[in-house]
């Protein structure tokens, strides 16, 4: 059995030296062990099998059968098909270049990356906003909040919906009146901040024009009032909960 071993180095790093040892090492044996017997964990003594399926095998039709042999064929073609080199489009591998024409080359397209990066570092630093409300872990909850409307109980019983569930309001920028999403999310983090909506957080999703307001269920009321009153809110504001959509309005 032989073995073909194809080395790549670059045109000025070919020591003769050193090339052999590589090579040498590349091909050595990976170091193995000794497997343990395997003894099963069921009696066994070979005459029948201690594993008996309920049902028969499923049958595939000739036709399935024949879809799956053209696939079959045509993944093994494109897998042969495939090149694996490596070196293809690297320019340091050709060897019609030289040492010196490779480092220019590389020095220029390190300055010119260098330069990319800090107009890209501006850019960013002009539109990158934080998406998420910050506030401060609180116990504090309003004394006076009234009991959840018959409707929405009706809804959380049906669902079978905790009260310390957590919900979200969905502001839409159709509801803002004559404010833009960015003038409600700078209201909104003021009121988190404040400690004004109990067990409150907010994201804005600027890709779809909408503010999200997460909070307990046992809390959504209130809180969907005072975001209407505080932020000036025209239209209804739905309530949603994860895997059962929109499940209230106001």
């Amino acid at each position: 059995m032989t073995t073909e071993v194809i080395l790549y180095y670059r045109p000025y790093e070919n020591d003769p030296t050193q090339l052999p040892k590589i090579a040498e090492k590349a091909i050595q044996d990976f170091p193995t062990r000794p497997l343990s017997r395997f003894i099963p964990w069921f009696p066994h003594d070979g005459s029948k099998l201690p594993l008996k399926p309920k049902g028969l095998p499923p049958v595939i039709s000739g036709e399935v059968a024949e879809n799956v042999k053209q696939y079959l064929t045509i993944s093994e073609h494109s897998v042969k098909s495939q090149s694996y080199d490596c070196t293809v489009d690297l320019l340091e591998f050709q060897p019609s270049l030289k040492k010196q024409h490779l480092i220019q080359s590389h020095t220029l397209n390190k300055q010119s990356n260098s330069g990319n990066l800090g107009k890209k570092s501006e850019k960013e630093k002009q539109h990158k906003r934080r998406s998420w409300s910050v506030s401060l872990p609180s116990n504090n909850c309003p004394e006076k909040i009234c009991p959840l409307s018959k409707k929405l109980q009706n809804t959380l019983k049906a669902l079978n919906l905790h009260s310390l569930h957590r919900a979200k309001w969905i502001i839409e920028y159709s509801v803002c009146k004559n404010q833009t999403l960015e003038d409600i999310w700078a209201k909104l983090n003021h009121l988190i901040r404040h400690d004004e909506l109990p067990s409150c957080n907010a994201t804005i999703q600027r890709h779809v024009g909408q503010v999200w307001v997460f909070c307990d269920v046992m809390y959504c009321e209130y809180v969907g009032n005072l975001l209407k009153e505080r932020l000036a809110l025209t239209g209804k504001i739905n309530l949603s909960v994860r895997k059962h959509g929109v499940i209230f309005s106001m």
